[in-house]
C-alpha cells in the first residue's frame, strides 16, 4: 500500500488520470472490497491521492464520453442513455494467457488500423497479459446508416472489433506457428489441439481474446496510469512502435514514466476512421445476409457482365467518374470498387476504370492506396452493394447520408425515385432501355 499510495501521490499521475477521466463515468476499486458508487467521477487532481489514502487501488473509465456522468441512473432506456451520451471512444481490448500472443495481436491490429490510414491510434498495456488499443471518437464518421455516431453504442465497436478480427485472423495464426508448434501451444497452456484448431488450422483467438461480447452501455476499462492489482504493475500507455518489444519491466511502479497519453486528442483529424467504419459496416450486412443483398443474386448481374452502359449508369456514378475537385476521395473509390465489382465488371476493367477516374481527380489518390484497396475488394468472395441512396420524397433526398448527399455526389433524376441502390438503377434502366 505504501508503493501504491507513493504512485498515486504523483502529481503526473495524478493529472495523467483526470484528463483522461473527463467526461466519463468512473468507478474506483478498493481492493478486495470492490467497487465504490457508481456514477462516480474525478474532477481534481488531488482527488487521486485522497482515495488512495482511503484504500483505492485502481480507478476504470468508461468507453462513452456523457455530458454529465452523474445523471447516469440503473435501468435508464436506451433512448434515455442516448440523450446523456456525447460519444464514445473505441477501444480494442486484448487479453492472453500469454503477452506474448497479446503482443503479437496488437500489432497486427495496429497494421489493420494503417491500412485505413489511420494514425491517431494509441496503445495501453492493461497491467497484467493484454494490451487496450484506443482510437478516439473525434475520428468518426458524423452518421452510420443514418444512426448518429455517438448513438451507434455498443453496436459500433462490436461491430468494428469484430470485422478487424476477420483482417488479421491469418495473419496472426501464421505469426503464432512461425514460433511455436501446436502441440507446444497445446502443452504451455494445458488446452487440448482440438480446442485450438478450427477449420482445419490454428485459431488464434482461441489463444488471444479481443473482446466483442462484452461491450455494453457503461462498460469501463482500467484507467491510464492505474494500477494493476493482481500483478502490482502500472497500466501505461506506451508508442505504438513498440508493441513487440515491450517488456513488463517498464509497468514496475517506480520504473513508469507518464511522458505518453492514451487516446490523445490534441492532434485530431476530423472522421479520419470513416473508412474503417465503411468497411466494417458493410461486412457485417454480407454476415447477415441482408434480404436486399440475396435478391440481387449473381444470376442478376451475368446478364449483365460488364456490359452495361455508362448511359445507364446513376448519376451519383457519373458525377464521381467525372473526378473528385473537393473532399470523399476515398469514399469514392469505395462506391466505384463496390459498384462494379458488383456488376461483375472483371478485374481488369475494374483497374482501368479506376486508372481513368484518378486522374481527373484534383488531386489523385497515392498509387500505392489505390492497389491495396483493388486488392482487397478482388480477395472477397463475396460482392458487397455499393451504399444505398437516401430516401426520398417527391425525388429530395429527405435522410442525409454520409455517402451521396454529404459528399454532394447525389443528383437525383426521374429514375432515382424508383430504385434503392446504384446498382437497381443501372440494372433496371439497362433493362428498360438497353439491349441484353
Amino acid at each position: 500500500m505504501n508503493d501504491l499510495i507513493k504512485h498515486y501521490s504523483r502529481k503526473d499521475v495524478q493529472r495523467a488520470i483526470v484528463e483522461i477521466s473527463k467526461n466519463r463515468e468512473v468507478a474506483v476499486k478498493f481492493f478486495d472490497k470492490g467497487y465504490g458508487k457508481r456514477p462516480d467521477a474525478i474532477n481534481f487532481d488531488n482527488d487521486i491521492y485522497e482515495l488512495a489514502k482511503k484504500g483505492a487501488t485502481s480507478f476504470h473509465i468508461s468507453e462513452e464520453l456523457w455530458r454529465d456522468p452523474l445523471l447516469i441512473r440503473t435501468g435508464m432506456t436506451k433512448k434515455q442513455l442516448d440523450e446523456l451520451r456525447i460519444g464514445w471512444d473505441l477501444l480494442l481490448d486484448l487479453d492472453s494467457l500469454d503477452l506474448e500472443y497479446s503482443k503479437l495481436a496488437a500489432y497486427y491490429l495496429l497494421e489493420a488500423l494503417k491500412f485505413y490510414d489511420i494514425k491517431n491510434v494509441s496503445v495501453k498495456f492493461s497491467g497484467s497479459r493484454g494490451f487496450h488499443i484506443g482510437i478516439p471518437f473525434e475520428t468518426f464518421p458524423r452518421k452510420v446508416n443514418d444512426v448518429e455516431i455517438k448513438d451507434f453504442f455498443p453496436d459500433g465497436p462490436r461491430i468494428i472489433a469484430g470485422y478487424l478480427k476477420t483482417m488479421i485472423q491469418d495473419h496472426l495464426g501464421n505469426a503464432i506457428l512461425e514460433k511455436e508448434t501446436i502441440n507446444e501451444i497445446s502443452e504451455k497452456l494445458n488446452k487440448p489441439k482440438d480446442k485450438l484448431i478450427k477449420n482445419n488450422k490454428l485459431d488464434p483467438f482461441n489463444l488471444v481474446d479481443v473482446d466483442t461480447i462484452l461491450i455494453s452501455s457503461r462498460h469501463l476499462f482500467r484507467s491510464s496510469y492505474s494500477i494493476n492489482e493482481k500483478s502490482n504493475l502500472v497500466s501505461i500507455p506506451i508508442k505504438s512502435s513498440d508493441i513487440l518489444s515491450f517488456k513488463k519491466e517498464r509497468a514496475i511502479i517506480e520504473n513508469v514514466e507518464t511522458g505518453i497519453k492514451f487516446l490523445d486528442k490534441s492532434n485530431i483529424e476530423k472522421q479520419e476512421s470513416s473508412e474503417l467504419f465503411d468497411k466494417a459496416l458493410y461486412w457485417n450486412l454480407k454476415n447477415k445476409k441482408q434480404e436486399e443483398i440475396k435478391s440481387l443474386s449473381r444470376k442478376n448481374y451475368d446478364v449483365f457482365r460488364g456490359k452495361i452502359n455508362e448511359a445507364f449508369f446513376p448519376p451519383c456514378i457519373k458525377f464521381i467518374l467525372g473526378g473528385i475537385k473537393n473532399d470523399g476521395r476515398k469514399r469514392a473509390l469505395f462506391i466505384l470498387l463496390n459498384f462494379f465489382k458488383s456488376l461483375n465488371y472483371d478485374e481488369e476493367q475494374i483497374k482501368s476504370i479506376i486508372a481513368d477516374w484518378n486522374k481527373k481527380n484534383k488531386e489523385p489518390l497515392k498509387d500505392n492506396y489505390v492497389v491495396s484497396q483493388l486488392t482487397w475488394h478482388n480477395r472477397q468472395d463475396k460482392n458487397i452493394l455499393p451504399p444505398n441512396c437516401p430516401e426520398r420524397k417527391d425525388n429530395i433526398p429527405v435522410i442525409q447520408q454520409n455517402y451521396y448527399t454529404d459528399l454532394g455526389f447525389c443528383h437525383p433524376d426521374d429514375f432515382c425515385k424508383l430504385i434503392k441502390n446504384p446498382i437497381n438503377y443501372a440494372i433496371r434502366k439497362q433493362g428498360v432501355f438497353g439491349k441484353k
